[in-house]
């Protein structure tokens, strides 16, 4: 069968709650291989819950659909506080990127728990913010922007990873609603090791299997570039 939309390939899925230091809890879902060991784990950010981002936004759940099975790694996905999407409601109130940082410390502090192994952040949009502001506190590997406003999350902030050895990967598209590739050259110049990735024709919210499948494609060459090419097709 070809892989696109919707599709579920084989994993471990669980139904999780993060408890933040503040008391809040988040409900989330760790998908895992089916049938042996992750090599790397993703931490999902997802985008601006006011405008309707949340855990089960797709590139973010097509991630959990497919990247276990595909590239062999564990996702682990999750409401912010004051969150609302299918798998549940998550305690607390939005607070703008502020008190999300206790959300971002609860999730990498589960994958630190359970064991699993070299965790990337992978923020979109809103959760892009969370990520260049809050990643550097954490043990993690490094982070990946999928299409980052760089609104909230301050150019002292970003210029804060310069130097740090962990990997920057920022993912612009083309026609991107707040920042596009010429810019984002010019605003992630600040940190030279970042890595700035342009896609052609991609637009804020990455709609249709192609812009998805670039995407996964680019976490994956981030994390275990040995996973590629992404199969497109796959045996029942």
């Amino acid at each position: 069968m070809q892989i696109r939309g919707p599709m579920l390939l084989p994993a471990q899925r669980t139904d999780v709650e993060l408890i933040t230091a503040d008391g809040v809890t988040l409900v989330g879902e760790l998908a895992v291989p089916a049938e042996h060991e992750p090599v790397a784990t993703l931490i999902a950010l997802h985008p601006l819950p006011t405008a309707g981002g949340n855990m089960d936004t797709h590139v973010l759940r097509k991630a959990a659909a497919r990247l276990p099975a595909q590239a062999d790694l564990a996702v682990l996905r999750f409401n912010t506080r004051g969150t609302t999407s299918p798998r549940g409601a998550s305690g607390g109130s939005f607070d703008g990127g502020g008190l999300e940082q206790f959300d971002v410390a609860a999730a990498v502090d589960f994958v630190r728990e359970r064991g699993l192994p070299d965790p990337w952040l992978v923020g979109w949009s809103f959760g892009t913010e969370l990520a260049v502001k809050y990643g550097r506190d954490h043990d993690i590997r490094g982070a990946i922007l999928l299409s980052p406003p760089l609104h909230r999350a301050t150019d002292a902030e970003l210029e804060a990873w310069k130097g740090d050895a962990r990997e920057l990967v920022a993912v612009i598209p083309e026609l991107d609603d707040y920042l596009r590739p010429d810019e984002a050259v010019r605003r992630f110049a600040c940190v030279p090791h970042a890595k700035v990735i342009a896609v052609a024709g991609g637009r804020h919210l990455w709609v249709g299997e192609t812009q998805t499948r670039r995407v996964l494609t680019e976490i994956v060459a981030a994390v275990n570039p040995a996973a590629l090419p992404l199969a497109t097709t796959w045996d029942e």
